[in-house]
């Protein structure tokens, strides 16, 4: 599993207008191509009116599925430049249809390139991205002798506190990188003298949304 990559939390649409033709961004997360499939016909039944509706979506981490389309466009003037898009800025898992209303002036090659990356730059703008790492889900029980120096090197590290509770014992819950999680062990180990206990529930992604941590 890759350790961090970008993608789209949720969606949004943006527009812009060019010589009076204008061109609709929406976009939304997909994880099968099943789902970009059966989102890009949503937007053709949507915008059924619409001069075209052109599409790109990119799909997986280590080997991306990449498909895109020009819908009755010249050829490479629209999904093309639109996909170009997504991969100078590393998103995966999403897919943009930008649908156009022509506006009865020509554009050019070079003026439909333009036109359809910078709509969909304004429906990432309107979209929430966000970066998914990769962490493995730590159950931590210590005593209260302990904790101090514990919660410090949390701090110290960065780490993701997802919760903690203090009973008569105490018990956190985080969320470690794999790149640190050996060294984690090894000092929690020598912070507890081997006391503490490590539970290790699994690999989850996860991100962090207006101080919140989010798990996927």
């Amino acid at each position: 599993m890759k350790e961090a990559f970008r993608t789209v939390y949720e969606g949004g649409i943006g527009e812009v207008i060019v010589k009076k033709s204008r061109f609709i961004a929406t976009v939304r997360p997909v994880e099968q191509e099943e789902a970009a499939i059966q989102f890009i016909e949503e937007m053709k039944k949507k915008y059924w009116d619409a001069t075209h509706n052109c599409s790109a979506y990119v799909i997986g981490t280590d080997n991306p599925l990449m498909r895109c389309s020009d819908d009755g466009e010249p050829s490479k003037t629209a999904g093309r430049p639109m996909l170009d898009i997504l991969l100078a800025h590393e998103l995966t898992n999403i897919a943009v249809v930008v649908t156009r209303y022509f506006g009865g002036t020509l554009l050019g090659t070079g003026g439909l390139v333009k036109a359809y990356q910078s709509a969909t730059l304004e429906g990432l703008n309107q979209s929430i991205l966000i970066t998914k790492e990769l962490g493995n889900k730590i159950h931590l029980t210590t005593d209260y002798n302990m904790i101090g120096k514990i919660q410090y090197y949390i701090s110290q590290e960065e780490l993701t506190l997802l919760s903690s509770n203090y009973t008569d014992i105490v018990e956190l819950a985080l969320l470690i990188p794999p790149s640190k999680y050996g060294a984690f062990t090894k000092k929690i180990a020598e912070l507890t003298n081997g006391s503490a206990i490590l539970n290790n529930f699994g690999q989850v992604y996860f991100t962090s949304i207006n101080g919140e941590v989010k798990l996927f």
